[in-house]
């Protein structure tokens, strides 16, 4: 829609030819990629047998997130990577660059949950009703035949199509379209449990539900933007607030609207209650690329639109961010020493985790930045680590999340559990693992961008939250199994996604300088406007 109007604003008066838009299809290779893949994958759904669906959708959508990642070092690699692509509508920068290459991970290593087909996570028809005859036909006719359902892998592409082209859009209406890109398929898989099908179903309405009314305050709020600077790009925002020659009302009420959509995507408070129902009610690997994927797209779209559109007003913006950061640090941590669904837990403790990032981007500084894209990739390799061991975890029921049922876990299968308890470690951040070294980079950002109130609220909370890490090992290791208890089943997919979300956290909570190099080499390339 940016290229269209951009078009039509540069049409010349008389009747010469319109010259051929020149749009550098190379700086946008990474988002064509995955798009591609997701495209190739519904032609597969559409004309590839159902028996061997699953053996071309998993290496389709490996290869579309791998060729991404190979094609963003490659333009990482360039001695100047600003540009602004598509006319001005994308920006290619250093921290773009960086939070896209971080998502393609991440997803990849989501991928190799949702291609597990041990557990058998998802339904067998979407279409059937939750215990109809229909559905325990379709579910016998599945298992029988050995079929995997498999549209999930292009709805997954086109989501993670939409993440990377969130952060990188200037303007707000190229913002806007990568959003719906990015939500509407989230929304689906939301509801592609196996089990527990009417909770799942109703996650998947509770998230469409509010994600359709952010949507529309993201919406409400680029308008009286537009209103305001008379354009949607982020540029001409800036411009318009260093002349002050708009309507203030228009302009404050449009960022705050905006806010509201953008906060909602990270789960700050008070716009976080639907995190703790659809992380409960979705399908575990679908969690997994939500708690992870989602959370860095949604931060890297925040920061570009502070930074580039209202930086000048920081002064105005950051008193409203310091109460939401103190609001969503301390109810995420209070509210998590209540749940006893582990699957609710780690909603709340990513709610408490959206304050800690908070912090580091209100520093507005360039340490700033650099901690928080750092703290992104700790936090996500974490916590896709830890949703993988959820779905070990299981009983005659599908996935034992209830906290009771984890009992004694720690002598039935130690080493499992040993991986668990140091995954919370981390989220509590304990030295010597990623999430201790991301905490201390963005607190210390915080101190030095005169925000020390702020670090002391953290703290604070990180110190409540760590109680109810510690409760869950507790459980683990010094309670008694119960006689029928939950068993392990760890497929090599899973237990491949476990093992790299383990040495991730380790190696950046040991050997941390080089991620905080590249994250600091990214930082010191801005923004592009």
């Amino acid at each position: 829609m940016s290229l269209v109007a951009a078009s039509l604003a540069a049409a010349p008066s008389g009747g010469e030819k319109l010259p051929a838009p020149h749009i550098e299809y190379g700086q946008l290779a990474p988002m064509l990629i995955v798009f591609g893949a997701a495209v190739a994958g519904v032609l597969v759904e559409a004309f590839v047998g159902r028996r061997t669906r699953y053996y071309v959708q998993v290496p389709l959508a490996a290869v579309g997130l791998v060729a991404g990642f190979a094609w963003t070092i490659a333009l990482a690699a360039r001695d100047k990577p600003f540009h602004a692509a598509a006319m001005g509508a994308i920006g290619v920068d250093g921290p773009t660059l960086f939070v896209q290459g971080t998502i393609l991970v991440l997803a990849l290593v989501s991928l190799l949950l949702i291609a597990e087909r041990q557990q058998g996570h998802f339904t067998a028809q979407a279409a059937a009703l939750p215990g109809t005859e229909a559905e325990q036909e379709a579910e016998q006719l599945a298992t029988a035949a050995g079929i995997t359902q498999t549209e999930v892998f292009p709805l997954m592409m086109f989501a993670v199509g939409g993440m990377l082209m969130f952060p990188a859009s200037n303007d707000l209406l190229t913002m806007f379209v990568a959003l719906e890109i990015m939500s509407l398929p989230l929304y689906l898989l939301c509801g592609l449990a196996r089990r527990r099908r009417l909770l799942s179903q109703e996650a998947a309405v509770k998230y469409f539900l509010l994600g359709a009314f952010s949507s529309a305050f993201f919406l409400y709020g680029t308008a009286l933007l537009y209103g305001y600077a008379g354009s949607v790009r982020l540029s001409d925002i800036a411009d318009q607030l260093s002349k002050d020659a708009g309507s203030e009302t228009l302009m404050l009420a449009g960022l705050a609207l905006l806010s509201v959509g953008l906060l909602f995507k990270i789960g700050a408070v008070p716009f976080h209650m639907w995190k703790p129902d659809v992380y409960q009610g979705a399908p575990t690997p679908i969690t997994a690329l939500m708690a992870s994927c989602t959370l860095v797209a949604a931060f890297g779209a925040l920061m570009r639109v502070y930074y580039v559109g209202f930086e000048t007003l920081k002064w105005d913006w950051r008193p409203f961010m310091w109460g939401v950061a103190i609001l969503t640090m301390v109810a995420g941590a209070v509210i998590a020493i209540t749940q006893t669904d582990l699957k609710r837990l780690l909603a709340y403790s990513s709610v408490a985790h959206a304050g800690f990032l908070l912090t580091g981007m209100i520093a507005v500084t360039r340490d700033g930045l650099a901690g928080t894209l750092f703290y992104l990739v700790a936090y996500g390799f974490t916590t896709v680590g830890a949703f993988a061991v959820i779905t070990m975890v299981r009983d005659a029921g599908g996935e034992a999340a209830h906290l009771s049922r984890w009992a004694g876990l720690g002598k039935r299968s130690p080493v499992v559990a040993g991986v668990f308890a140091f995954f919370l470690l981390a989220f509590a951040g304990i030295p010597l693992t990623s999430g201790f070294t991301g905490k201390f980079a963005v607190f210390k950002a915080a101190v030095e961008g005169h925000a020390t109130p702020l670090v002391v609220v953290g703290v604070l909370s990180s110190a409540v939250a760590a109680f109810f890490y510690v409760r869950v090992i507790v459980v683990m290791f010094f309670s008694e199994p119960e006689a029928d208890g939950p068993t392990v089943v760890a497929g090599p997919a899973t237990a491949a996604a476990v093992a790299l979300g383990v040495t991730a956290t380790v190696v950046l909570g040991v050997l941390p300088q080089p991620m905080l190099d590249l994250a600091g080499h990214a930082a010191t390339q801005m923004f592009v406007r």
